[in-house]
């Protein structure tokens, strides 16, 4: 293919521009809201000193002065400090105490998906439990966590920040996500799908005549596709994390960003809303760089004479 760096040149680009469109979109928000950003913070028939916060938040200068200055920070890890939340607690301190629970609850959920991957890419399970993946995957992630969280506090009600009551919590959190909306049906389903149609390819035919193996020739051409899908497994947790983390009551970044909207504080927001894209661009770029790769490695395999080398395997058959 003559152009092939296309596709992955504009993966690139997107991951590098994205942790910047996405502060600049929530940027425009804010000024579209009614009033000037100061009253949101302070609402002038509650308070007063608008004019000082608006100037100690950079909201006195017009939209593009304040971005320009938070984009300036966040390079630096200073996100501000909460409008709303905790006001006047710096942001990165709020990001510290509930990114952890987050990336365990993240890790957690990509047990089964990594494990249905891995089925999937073996041809596992048989066809016949089709008709029970297809089922998982119509389990939306709202009902899932609500069961989830009737059980949790059911029989750990108040022992949600420490000891056996914390894992259970995490660990319902973590199935809801692995399974919900298809997220393991999807792994299994659609890598046995991949590596089924890849292993229809003549070149897998003749490396099997030659004692290789299917899954050492085919994983090399499906590198890319499989990174893809893995990353899209990545951003759909990240997503549902918000909703499982509020529902099941798990202290995350998730929740802590969903407690940012609803009480507009976009102090909070900003942050947790350019960390999520930020992690989103990295598994972007890493897919780009795995795309690279694999038409690095096709490019510099040698050619093969089909037509040779099944004569030569037909002679050696007869």
């Amino acid at each position: 293919m003559k152009f092939w760096w296309i596709q992955p040149l504009a993966r690139a680009l997107v991951a590098l521009g994205l942790p910047l469109l996405v502060p600049a979109l929530i940027t425009i928000l804010i000024w579209a809201l009614p009033g000037n950003p100061a009253e949101i913070i302070c609402p002038p028939s509650i308070c007063t000193g608008g004019e000082e916060l608006a100037a100690r938040w950079h909201l006195d200068q017009g939209p593009w002065a304040f971005y320009s200055h938070w984009i300036f920070s966040a390079v630096q890890l200073d996100f501000g400090d909460s409008w709303r939340v905790l006001t006047g607690k710096p942001v990165i301190e709020l990001m510290t105490q509930t990114i952890p629970n987050t990336l365990l609850l993240i890790g957690l959920a990509l047990i089964p998906i990594t494990a249905g991957s891995v089925l999937g890419a073996f041809q596992r399970p048989s066809k016949k439990w089709d008709p029970l993946l297809v089922s998982l995957s119509v389990l939306p992630v709202v009902v899932l966590a609500l069961l989830a969280a009737a059980v949790v506090e059911l029989n750990f009600a108040g022992s949600d920040s420490e000891g056996f009551g914390y894992w259970m919590r995490m660990l319902a959190a973590a199935l809801t996500l692995g399974i919900a909306d298809g997220a393991l049906s999807g792994s299994i389903l659609g890598n046995r799908s991949m590596f089924e149609q890849e292993n229809q390819q003549r070149y897998v035919g003749i490396s099997v005549l030659r004692g290789e193996s299917n899954f050492s020739n085919t994983l090399p051409n499906l590198a890319g596709a499989l990174v893809g899908q893995y990353r899209s497994r990545i951003v759909q947790l990240l997503s549902g994390a918000v909703i499982v983390e509020v529902i099941v009551q798990v202290d995350g970044f998730g929740a802590l960003l969903w407690r940012g909207t609803l009480m507009q504080d976009f102090g909070v927001v900003l942050a947790a809303a350019t960390v999520f894209a930020s992690l989103s661009s990295a598994l972007l770029f890493f897919q780009a760089l795995v795309e690279i790769a694999q038409n690095l490695h096709q490019r510099r395999s040698p050619t093969i004479d089909l037509d040779i080398d099944m004569t030569e395997t037909s002679g050696v058959s007869s």
